[in-house]
C-alpha cells in the first residue's frame, strides 16, 4: 500500500512538470513572434522608398567624338603617255624623291620625227609659195599706179592669190608646231614635287595613253610632306564643327604619339549613301612619320555652341513609345516627352518643354506613370 502510494504521487509530480514546461515553452514562442511581429513592422517603416528630385538647370556639354579617319596624300596623280611610244630611258624608281618639273622618263617614237620633218618641209615649200604670189602682187600694184596698165580685176585676183598662200603658209606652221609640240610629251616631268610610289614599266616597254597601249600608269606620284586627313562626321555631329578647329589622331604603327591637326575643309553637303559629311584635315608630315593610306583614330572635340539641360543619364526614360523625363509637380508624376542630344559621363543634353528650376526624378522608370502620387521627396545632389 505504501509502494502504490509512492508510485501514485512520483506520477503526479511529473504530470505537473510536463504541464509547467509546455506553458513556459508557449509563453516563450509567443514572446518571439510577437518580438518578431515588431521587428517587421520597423523594418516596413524603415524601406519606404525615397524619391530623390533635383532641381533642372542649363549648361554647356562639351564633349568629343572617337572617329576613324583615312590619311591620303595632299596630291596624287597617275602618270600616262600622251602618245603611243616606247620607253627609252628611265631617270627615277620607286620611292625617288622628285621636284617640279624633273624629268621623269623618255620616250621615243620614230614616225613623230618622219611626221617633224615632213611639216618642216612643207613649211619652206609654202614660204616659196607666197614669196612669189606676193612679189607678183607688189608688181602689178606699182604698174596699176600708171592708169590703163592693169585692169583693177587682175590685181584683184594677185591680191586674192597672196592672201590664200599665207594662209596656206600659216596652216603649214601651225602643223609643223603641233608635231612639235606631239614629241615634247615624249618626255615625261614631275608636275609637283613628291615621291614616286608606283613604277609600272621598264625600258623598250609600249606604252600609250590610257585606253590606248596603257591600262595601268608609268608611274604614281604623291605629295608626301603634307597630307590630307580625311573622315566622315555623323550627321547628328556636323552642327558641332567649324573651319580650324583642332584635333588629335593617332595611328598604329606610333601608339604612344599625339598628332594634331586643324579643320581646313568642309564638304557642305551630307552624303545620302552614309548620312555623313566629309571633313578634311591638313596635316604637316616633313618628317615623313606618315605615310598616305594610314588609319587613323580620330578625336574629334565637340564643344558647346548654346546653353542645355543637362540631365543624369538615369533621368530618361527611353521607352517603346517615347522618351521622356518625369517632373514632380503638387507631389504628383508628370511625364515629359523630351528629344536627347549628346552623351558624356553619365550626362545626357535634353529638350523640351522645360524650363529651369523644374524638379525631376533622378531615377526615372517607365513603370512610374502620370498623376502617380509620390512620397518620402527629397533633393538630391548631382
Amino acid at each position: 500500500m505504501n509502494w502504490y502510494s509512492n508510485h501514485l504521487s512520483r506520477l503526479s509530480f511529473v504530470v505537473v512538470q510536463s504541464f509547467l514546461v509546455t506553458g513556459l515553452l508557449a509563453g516563450c514562442q509567443k514572446k518571439e513572434t510577437t518580438s518578431e511581429n515588431n521587428t517587421d513592422t520597423q523594418t516596413n517603416i524603415t524601406k519606404t522608398p525615397v524619391t530623390e528630385v533635383f532641381s533642372l538647370q542649363r549648361g554647356r556639354l562639351s564633349s568629343s567624338l572617337q572617329i576613324p579617319g583615312e590619311l591620303i596624300a595632299y596630291q596624287q596623280v597617275d602618270l600616262y603617255a600622251k602618245e603611243s611610244s616606247f620607253v627609252k630611258k628611265l631617270f627615277v624608281d620607286v620611292g625617288s624623291e622628285v621636284k617640279t618639273g624633273q624629268l621623269l622618263v623618255t620616250m621615243e617614237a620614230p614616225e613623230l620625227g618622219s611626221q617633224l620633218a615632213g611639216a618642216q618641209s612643207n613649211i619652206k615649200s609654202r614660204e616659196a609659195i607666197y614669196l612669189a604670189s606676193k612679189a607678183n602682187y607688189d608688181r602689178l600694184h606699182v604698174t596699176s599706179q600708171t592708169p590703163g596698165t592693169i585692169s583693177p580685176n587682175d590685181l584683184e585676183q594677185a591680191a586674192a592669190r597672196k592672201n590664200s598662200d599665207l594662209a596656206q603658209l600659216e596652216a603649214a606652221r601651225a602643223a609643223y608646231k603641233q608635231i612639235a609640240q606631239t614629241q615634247n610629251y615624249l618626255q615625261i616631268r614631275a608636275p609637283f614635287s613628291g615621291v614616286i610610289t608606283t613604277r609600272n614599266v621598264n625600258p623598250g616597254a609600249y606604252v600609250g595613253p590610257s585606253d590606248k597601249g596603257s591600262e595601268v600608269p608609268l608611274f604614281t606620284l604623291q605629295e608626301q610632306q603634307k597630307l590630307r586627313l580625311v573622315i566622315s562626321v555623323p550627321e547628328s555631329y556636323t552642327g558641332y564643327l567649324k573651319q580650324n578647329n583642332e584635333v588629335s589622331f593617332t595611328v598604329k604603327s606610333q601608339p604612344n604619339q599625339e598628332f594634331k591637326a586643324k579643320i581646313k575643309r568642309m564638304a557642305g553637303a551630307i552624303d545620302s549613301r552614309f548620312r555623313s559629311e566629309r571633313i578634311e584635315m591638313d596635316v604637316i608630315n616633313r618628317d615623313k612619320k606618315l605615310l598616305p593610306g594610314m588609319v587613323a583614330e580620330v578625336n574629334l572635340p565637340l564643344p558647346a555652341q548654346d546653353s542645355t539641360f543637362m540631365v543624369p543619364k538615369s533621368a530618361v526614360v527611353n521607352s517603346t513609345e517615347s522618351i521622356f523625363v518625369i517632373r514632380v509637380a503638387n507631389n504628383k508624376a508628370e511625364r515629359v516627352d523630351v528629344r536627347t542630344g549628346r552623351e558624356n559621363e553619365g550626362t545626357v543634353e535634353i529638350y523640351g518643354d522645360l524650363k529651369p528650376g523644374d524638379q525631376l526624378l533622378k531615377m526615372a522608370s517607365d513603370e512610374i506613370r502620370n498623376g502617380s502620387a509620390l512620397q518620402n521627396i527629397k533633393t538630391a545632389s548631382l
